[in-house]
């Protein structure tokens, strides 16, 4: 019962946001309903004159519902070279086209040939008989395909966060971030009760709509377009920058700060669009014009965007000149980079440290058959920084390694799951779950300092931008940057505020 009330004190909280997401995950669903009726319901048609080809074309979509759905919304990242609703709306209309598919095809296939017969005896041609016989009977079974399919958008729906496409997965994902069930439930209970409610209009729809069998399908198409056209109507015009973040605390509230600082020191509007998962994810949204800016880390740039070692006891200097450089070549402007260092680092829980005498990364070696960590995805695929890194340098390998979802690891570790995780140095559960980072004694992480990362054509057509984002230039400690993630994560602040509150407190705001 505490978990429900918990659940319910955040939802009164987070009214204004929770709607918003409520919004997004009708528009974003329904969008896609509406084109996976338009795609598979004339193709089942079609099928049904040209029977032939209609098991192979069935099986295509059915070999797009195989394709796990995380899976397919990283496919249309790539193809369609952007994050966001788009990519998005594309996957979850391939995902929802077999059911309405299949369902068209049999329906119409499965019409009595007598009746069909007669029909065609009166004088009917194809198209009347389809309009006055075969859809009318069919529809019910037409009817049955698209409520699968819109059960199985809304339900999918939720993994479109990862990629910036709002809905009721930011929920989720913010909880499992932040380990917090009542964000978890706050999400995941909406979206069961968004695809019942849709299950039942559609099926009141087919009930009340016996005989007429362009009715069902003029029903969903009218309240999906005004889904569609309300949000633009609605929409404010002005340009604006697009400030994005990656997932977590950490990179919102920076992007936040970045939001308060040009708007506080230029005549331009923001947005932020944070919440972008991995690296990757951001600098593709950075390259296909999705956003604007978003903090990025100097050792992150060499390490992971250009996949170049850093020679081991580099200067912070000198890692970010060979960041600045390598982005420069490309055409992007990497601007004054913040104090803290929020590089990466090994943790285990304090009493296992102590119990093992683990200070170092070496100490890790005469463990490596007992210990199990449990790294992030990233982590573990990267060459130069990650655990490859460690495997070259330190000479050593665990017998056995997890990987888990970033907002995964400080439970698991505290449930005794798995024994090591990596980190940053300024994650807020170093502190909540009393962890021991351990020393890095090979160098192998290089520096990690944030700094505003945007093109540089950006950066000449708005005047007063560099100088605004580079008020946060050295800037912000490491105890002050993680201070500040865990009034995010663990006392549920909110970022902008955290964010203004800090830079109010430096004389950041308010003293051009």
């Amino acid at each position: 019962m505490n978990l429900l009330e918990n659940t319910y004190q955040l939802f009164t909280d987070e009214q204004a946001q929770f709607w918003t997401l409520v919004w997004e995950h009708v528009n974003m669903s329904l969008i896609s309903l509406l084109c996976a009726s338009f795609i598979a319901v004339p193709v089942g048609v079609l099928l049904t004159r040209r029977q032939s080809i209609a098991e192979p074309i069935i099986g295509i979509a059915a070999v797009l519902q195989t394709i796990p759905s995380l899976a397919l919304l990283g496919f249309m990242i790539l193809i369609l070279n952007q994050i966001g609703t788009v990519p998005a709306v594309v996957a979850l209309t391939a995902y929802a086209l077999l059911p309405i598919l299949r369902n068209t095809y049999t329906g119409i296939a499965g019409v009595d040939p007598a009746l069909v017969e007669a029909a065609t005896g009166m004088g009917m041609n194809s198209f009347r008989r389809l309009r006055k016989i075969e859809l009318p009977m069919a529809m019910p079974v037409i009817m049955a395909g698209i409520r699968t399919s819109m059960v199985l958008i809304v339900g999918t729906a939720t993994l479109a966060a990862l990629i910036s496409a709002g809905g009721l997965g930011d929920f989720i994902m913010t909880g499992i971030d932040r380990a917090d069930n009542a964000y978890i439930l706050l999400g995941a209970i909406p979206a069961a009760l968004l695809a019942l409610f849709f299950d039942l209009v559609l099926r009141i729809t087919e009930r009340t709509s016996q005989g007429k069998a362009l009715a069902p399908v003029a029903i969903v198409l009218g309240v999906a377009l005004l889904v569609v056209i309300t949000p633009a109507l609605a929409s404010n015009q002005q340009e604006e920058l697009v400030i994005g973040g990656k997932e977590g605390a950490e990179p919102e509230i920076l992007a936040n700060m970045y939001s308060l600082l040009i708007e506080e020191n230029t005549d331009l509007e923001t947005s932020v669009d944070a919440g972008l998962g991995s690296t990757s994810i951001a600098f593709n949204a950075l390259e296909s014009d999705d956003i604007d800016i978003y903090p990025e880390f100097t050792g992150t740039v060499t390490a992971n965007l250009y996949d170049q070692g850093v020679p081991a006891g580099s200067t912070r200097e000198e890692v970010y000149e060979e960041a600045r450089s390598l982005l420069a070549d490309d055409g992007l402007a990497y601007l004054d980079p913040m104090e803290f260092n929020n590089t990466y680092a090994l943790a285990l829980r304090e009493e296992e440290a102590d119990n093992l005498g683990i200070e170092t990364i070496s100490d890790l070696e005469p463990h490596t058959d007992e210990l199990v960590p449990g790294f992030t995805f990233e982590f573990a695929d990267r060459q130069t920084d990650g655990y490859p890194a460690i495997v070259d340098t330190y000479g050593f390998e665990f017998d056995e390694v997890e990987t888990l979802d970033a907002g995964l690891r400080s439970n698991a570790l505290q449930e005794g799951q798995i024994d090591l995780i990596d980190a940053y140095s300024t994650d807020a559960y170093i502190i909540e779950y009393g962890l021991t980072v351990l020393e890095d004694d090979e160098n192998v992480f290089p520096p990690y300092q944030g700094a505003p990362l945007l093109k540089q054509e950006t950066l000449d057509d708005n005047p007063g931008l560099e100088e605004a984002l580079n008020r946060l230039g050295g800037q912000i400690t490491d105890e002050e940057m993680q201070e500040m993630n865990y009034e995010v994560d663990y006392e549920g602040a909110d970022h902008r505020e955290v964010a203004r509150d800090y830079l109010e407190e430096n004389n950041l705001l308010g003293s051009n």
